[in-house]
């Protein structure tokens, strides 16, 4: 990724022994009595900022994790209490692909049982080609057991995770509608009445202390900003367009389909054997005419989109041509036909709205006795469906790290071992991010040379199937 040097990545290294000395430092001050260790009882062994998806499922993969057993354990959200009885008739504009991986904690966590008996849609292909030429690649698991991911409602997995949080009443708290409106961070060398601990004031005037903050609190996170905390981050120039789309006709619809136009990927994700769900990234000129069109023309734009070939050019149809013989000459059994995208008859009544795109990462992941997760401490562009997959990694990671220092004894808000955590965050999330932004720059142009360049790529990609597994298998995580 540009801007996220050797450099810069060493110099925070130095910086990250420093802390780790001084915070050390500290823990050794208030073993020795220096500082006081408890001014009340109301503290916390870990305080969760923030719920949705990622943060809901943070609280109850603690509140199963039976090393945490006894821990005091707060959940915050500031939204009101997400209880869903039945399922809606209509479908909601905001879905997430959820990785074979995901699925497992969700599954291990007891909230997938909930999602599979209200509303879910797994495929198992995945076909992305070019607006600009005839390349593609298709990703498939007709020939595994397993699917490819699940394409879920946002707000069914929150329903599904709240009412497994209310199952959890003993081991995990939550408070509704809690805004915090300030964060009080521990410093290594205080006066001796001062508390150790993490302070969250909340708008109601409470205050409460943790052991351990974890900050879910989205991309525009207060804890990541109140501490100071550098992020790379940059906008796209991008809006993403999404609507519930009503199919032609009905269809076995297990394909994720994904085209990547000049403007922007736009992506047809099946919900149901008659309904999709459309993301479409293009320029926020573009979006807001999509916005603006009657539902007939909005309708046609899509169809549009995913079918004309008013992009390509004979030189590159040629030059493609001839590289795609030349690969199938030498592996002739190789590649996957191409398939055709279901047609669109219509959307969902007030199902279209649009969102800014961009990308973001957090310098450092953890601070003394604090750690970012979700999309506090990372933010990706849509195109290849991995952000809360990416969250849900970090829940899994960080669950793991705990636990095992609550077995051995450990203060759970030590940076020794939420050290652990970081490393291996972000040693999977940059080189997804990584590609993920390269994708979506290679994809940004019409440049003859640069179109030809990508369709060599996905052609010769597509004629290697242990290449595609290795990118499945990276995905699926």
């Amino acid at each position: 990724m540009h801007k996220l040097t050797r450099a810069s990545l060493a110099l925070n290294g130095l910086s990250r022994c420093f802390v780790t000395e001084k915070h050390l430092s500290a823990i050794k001050i208030t073993r020795r009595g220096l500082v006081c260790a408890d001014h009340g009882n109301d503290v916390y062994d870990i305080i969760i900022s923030g719920g949705g998806m990622v943060g809901s499922a943070m609280a109850c993969s603690l509140g199963l994790d039976p090393n945490l057993e006894g821990k005091k354990i707060l959940l915050l959200e500031a939204g009101n209490k997400k209880v869903m009885d039945k399922v809606p008739d209509t479908y909601s504009t905001r879905v997430s692909s959820i990785s074979p991986g995901s699925a497992t904690l969700l599954s291990g966590i007891g909230a997938w049982e909930h999602i599979t008996k209200m509303r879910f849609k797994p495929y198992k292909k995945m076909q992305v080609w070019d607006a600009c030429s005839d390349a593609l690649i298709t990703f498939d698991k007709e020939n595994v057991e397993d699917e490819m991911a699940y394409i879920v409602e946002n707000d069914l997995v929150v329903a599904a995770l709240t009412r497994q949080l209310d199952s959890l009443s003993e081991n995990v708290q939550v408070k509704y509608r809690s805004k915090v409106v300030k964060y009080t961070w521990p410093m290594p060398s205080q006066e001796a009445d001062y508390i150790p601990w993490v302070r969250v004031t909340l708008a109601n005037g409470e205050t409460l202390q943790t052991k351990l903050l974890i900050g879910a609190d989205g991309p525009n996170s207060m804890v990541r900003r109140e501490l100071g905390i550098p992020t790379v981050k940059w906008n796209y120039d991008q809006s993403a367009v999404v609507a519930v789309l009503h199919l032609s006709e009905p269809t076995e619809n297990n394909v994720a389909w994904q085209r990547f136009l000049p403007t922007g990927p736009i992506a047809m994700l099946p919900l149901s054997d008659m309904h999709s769900s459309l993301v479409w990234s293009t320029s926020h000129s573009l979006a807001e005419e999509l916005l603006a069109l009657d539902e007939e023309r909005f309708v046609d734009a899509i169809n549009s989109a995913f079918w004309s070939n008013e992009n390509q050019s004979d030189l590159i149809e040629t030059a493609g041509s001839l590289f795609r013989g030349a690969l199938s000459a030498l592996m002739p059994s190789a590649g996957s036909p191409r398939q055709l995208p279901p047609s669109v008859a219509g959307i969902g009544p007030k199902s279209r709205v649009m969102f800014p795109l961009g990308m973001g990462h957090a310098s450092e992941y953890i601070r003394h006795r604090v750690a970012l997760i979700g999309d506090a401490a990372h933010r990706v562009h849509p195109l290849a469906g991995q952000g809360v997959n990416l969250g849900f990694g970090d829940v899994a990671c960080l669950t793991q790290i705990l636990s095992q220092a609550a077995f051995n004894g450990k203060d759970l808000g030590a940076i020794q071992h939420l050290l652990e955590y970081e490393t291996e965050r972000q040693r999977h999330n940059l080189p997804m991010m990584g590609a993920i932004d390269l994708m979506k720059r290679l994809y940004s142009t019409n440049a003859a040379p640069v179109v030809l360049l990508r369709t060599f790529g996905l052609q010769a990609t597509n004629m290697l199937p242990m290449l595609k597994e290795q990118i499945m298998a990276f995905a699926s995580k």
